[in-house]
């Protein structure tokens, strides 16, 4: 299943024909009545291409379908095959490569970007990596997936059903299931062996308050999670002032080895320590709290704004705030679907080079710098010099915030702490449950994982949005989209 989505992600790429690169947007002021315009996107434009949509979401279920019991019937199968202090040391390693494996991943599909999409550059096309048009080719990846995973068919299918001695190590267990009487429920009447019992063995887990707490607990924790994973590179390029694809490589720096290292501690602690159920519970507490203490850095580790021309302050005294619009760019045909934020030489930020005014730009050195930037001010002399000097960069203006390492510093803390309740939690819920439903125990986890998870990140997104709307003012093409 894994193999197949896979497949059928990458298949939109063969049956939608070449690459279609379009004509080029311009990014600087286009005064009416020149030949350079802005090209916008046309509503009425007909295309099947929103179809795939539907293909990905298709191979995104698969993927789902495939992947899902190699954390549910997996974990159990590890848990089957080695002795009881052990089996938070292998579940711990299983989930650090499942945090090492997507990064990998990252960097290695983020070089196949610098491909072109269709490998194969046309002649007559005349653009580069850095111009908007280009998209890589995001379908190797895919394909690479594909074929490798099948290859992986061959050794799984030659694991028994057992590993040697596990009849051994399952007879040493001392059962620590919560004393309702589920395991005798379950072992006198089979439940599990038809999928008549679903109701009846899912009513046994919803009943059983210390798998509902262990799961309430570990969804609270992933709907936070989720939020600051999923967005830390953005906080990080707002409150710092840091350019998108350095906050993106930091935030990865930081958050995978730390989230990997928690789950690979706590699993060795666990095993070292021998701990009961109950001691993991009392651990894992432990571990969140500290985590909560090391999380306030949030409070405390923030920046105040950068001048924003347009949102915080208006176009040298032209214009007013809260409108990106003034008086030196009212000719201009601005676009506001097109966020490209560059830095005047008055240290302000500005929406793009056309909002600044720029109305040409040179290539000095491979670094781009825009010209008679009517917003700007008139350009300076250097020592009676005919050149004038730039005007405005591409990105942010540096801040003057000096709080990042030591936000770096806490916040690597915080997610080992964090993530060292991942194992401990995986392995109570092992503990609490009868042993015919550890799988299915798992695999309630993860649908209250999954739920919470994107709850918080929609949460996480809609405060987002709603201050890059107050900030930026930055409206989508609905029609491009």
């Amino acid at each position: 299943m894994l193999g197949l989505g896979s497949l059928i992600f990458s298949l939109p790429h063969f049956s939608s024909g070449k690459y279609h690169y379009g004509a080029k947007l311009e990014d600087t002021c286009q005064i009416p009545g020149t030949s350079s315009t802005n090209f916008t996107c046309s509503a009425s434009t007909k295309s099947s291409l929103p179809n795939y949509l539907y293909v990905f979401i298709l191979g995104q279920l698969l993927l789902g379908v495939g992947g899902t019991p190699l954390y549910t019937l997996g974990t159990a199968f590890i848990d089957d095959s080695v002795p009881k202090h052990k089996s938070s040391l292998y579940i711990g390693i299983g989930y650090a490569m499942s945090l090492l494996g997507p990064a990998i991943g990252y960097v290695l599909g983020g070089q196949l970007l610098n491909v072109y999409i269709d490998i194969q550059i046309p002649e007559s096309m005349k653009i580069d990596q850095d111009d908007p048009r280009w998209l890589g080719a995001w379908w190797i990846a895919f394909l690479a997936c594909f074929f490798a995973i099948w290859l992986l068919i061959i050794p799984f299918t030659c694991f028994p059903k057992q590993l040697p001695g596990t009849a051994k190590i399952q007879a040493e267990k001392i059962s620590e299931t919560h004393n309702d009487g589920s395991e005798v429920l379950v072992e006198t009447k089979n439940i599990g062996k038809s999928f008549k019992d679903f109701p009846v063995a899912l009513l046994i887990l919803l009943k059983n308050p210390v798998l509902m707490s262990l799961i309430i607990a570990s969804s609270s924790e992933a709907l936070v999670a989720t939020g600051f994973a999923t967005f830390l590179p953005k906080f990080i390029e707002n409150q710092f002032g840091k350019t998108s694809s350095f906050s993106a490589t930091l935030g990865g720096l930081v958050l995978i080895p730390a989230a990997a290292l928690g789950q690979i501690i706590s699993g060795i602690l666990v095993s070292k320590c021998r701990m009961d159920c109950k001691s993991i519970i009392k651990f894992m507490i432990g571990t969140c709290s500290v985590a909560l203490i090391l999380n306030t850095v949030f409070l405390f580790a923030k920046c105040g704004n950068e001048p924003f021309a347009g949102v915080s302050e208006t176009y040298n005294g032209t214009g007013t705030l809260y409108n990106l619009t003034a008086p030196c760019n009212a000719n201009c045909r601005c676009l506001r679907s097109i966020y490209y934020p560059v830095c005047g030489r008055d240290e302000v930020q500005y929406f793009s080079p056309c909002f600044a005014g720029c109305s040409s730009h040179l290539f000095n050195n491979m670094k781009k710098t825009y010209h008679n930037c009517s917003c700007i001010g008139k350009p300076e002399r250097e020592n009676g010099s005919e050149d004038f000097l730039y005007e405005a960069v591409p990105g942010k203006c540096p801040t003057q915030c000096k709080f990042l390492p030591l936000f770096l510093t806490f916040f690597f803390f915080a997610v080992v702490f964090t993530f060292m309740a991942v194992t401990p939690t995986t392995v109570a819920i092992l503990r609490c449950v009868p042993d015919k439903q550890r799988s299915f125990a798992l695999g309630v986890q993860s649908v209250f994982l999954r739920l919470l998870g994107i709850y918080g990140r929609v949460l996480t997104l809609d405060f987002t949005v709603q201050q890059r709307i107050g900030e930026l003012f930055c409206t989508a093409c609905t029609a491009c989209v």
